[in-house]
């Protein structure tokens, strides 16, 4: 998938991949893609609530060997 940006928060626990998150969509553009890698296996959940609570589009979450992997678009 096409995405304009790339944050790597692996290693880190909530809440500070989705801070960093909030922050990274923050500089960027409307209709920009973000590409999140992260470890935390909460953060499922918590990516879906934080899509859901700001307007910003969860496009796809996956994990394959214990990272999650996620696409945000920027609302």
């Amino acid at each position: 998938m096409h995405f304009d940006r790339e944050l790597d928060v692996k290693g880190l626990n909530c809440p500070l991949p989705i801070l960093r998150t909030k922050k990274a969509l923050s500089e960027m553009s409307q209709g920009e893609v973000l590409h999140v890698l992260a470890t935390d296996p909460g953060s499922l959940k918590d990516f879906e609530a934080f899509a859901r609570q700001t307007g910003n589009e969860l496009l796809s979450s996956t994990e394959a060997n214990q990272v999650f992997e996620y696409f945000l678009k920027r609302k």
